[in-house]
């Protein structure tokens, strides 16, 4: 007999959160149809809006990466973000966070550049992590031509596209390339043995739950999640050293899915030294 995971409830979340999150619809990303036409559906209905104080381009890398960049009128700081959008890995696309891009932008008065990426099972481990390395790359060799420090560029990326974020700090540092300033993690996806734990299924979380966690980590793995082995940088949690990792912060909820990975992966990069903000 094993002991019952206790549930979640509304009264759990936050007071403001409540009415909204009522009406969130529960994503059914182990349909074919159904990624595609929230994938259409997406392209379709987030079309481009003007922000104040905010100019928005739009970049291909020479791999034919697509980018958005936002410049404020004001740009302040020679520093720049790389944003990483989530969806699970099998949904999304950088237009989704185009609010949050452009206030970041124009509140921290710097440049901020979000990225595609070819989305899972179509595209499987590496296609999404090669193409942020290609926007990391196209924004180190574009430094000079936006006005920013190539030492001051930060990665950060949300849900999905902070597991992404965490991959790519890790592949990056792997290099004798320029080294990221700093990793801004919201909610990161960061270990797929919490997909493998099917105990968490019946947990019911808010927004994304373990049963969409596991065909999400599927698509992208090719295999099953919780396996022995994972090829580098497939996997965030699974890198045994995270020593020389730059300044991190990790922002999450204390009922989300990703708790428990979030503060484990937080607590591991603090007794290695690194700075950590969790």
């Amino acid at each position: 007999m094993t002991d019952k995971l206790p549930q979640i409830t509304l009264s759990q979340v936050a007071t403001e959160l409540r009415d909204t999150l009522k009406k969130a619809p529960r994503v059914p990303v182990s349909s074919t149809l159904a990624r595609w036409l929230i994938r259409a559906a997406t392209k379709l209905f987030l079309r481009d809006r003007p922000h104040e104080g905010i100019r928005l381009e739009k970049h291909v890398t020479k791999e034919g990466v697509h980018l958005r960049v936002y410049t404020p009128n004001t740009q302040t700081s020679r520093a720049a973000l790389l944003w990483i959008h989530g969806g699970g890995l099998v949904i999304g696309n950088a237009a989704q966070d185009d609010g949050f891009c452009a206030e970041t932008a124009r509140a921290l008065g710097m440049i901020v550049v979000s990225t595609e990426y070819r989305l899972a099972p179509e595209f499987p481990f590496p296609a999404a992590l090669d193409d942020c390395y290609a926007a990391w790359t196209w924004l180190q060799d574009s430094s000079s031509q936006l006005n920013i420090d190539e030492n001051r560029i930060a990665i950060g990326g949300q849900s999905a596209g902070g597991g992404l974020a965490a991959s790519l700090v890790q592949r990056i540092h792997d290099t004798r390339e320029v080294q990221p300033a700093a990793q801004w993690l919201f909610c990161p996806m960061l270990d797929d043995r919490t997909a493998a734990s099917r105990k968490l299924d019946d947990m019911k979380h808010w927004v994304w739950d373990n049963q969409q966690n596991r065909v999400g980590w599927r698509a992208y793995l090719g295999t099953e999640p919780g396996s022995d082995t994972m090829p580098d940088y497939a996997v965030p949690a699974r890198r045994r050293n995270l020593a020389g990792l730059p300044p991190t912060w990790i922002g999450v909820g204390d009922i989300d899915l990703f708790f428990d990975e979030d503060k484990i992966y937080a607590d591991r990069l603090t007794a290695v030294d690194v700075d950590c903000t969790f």
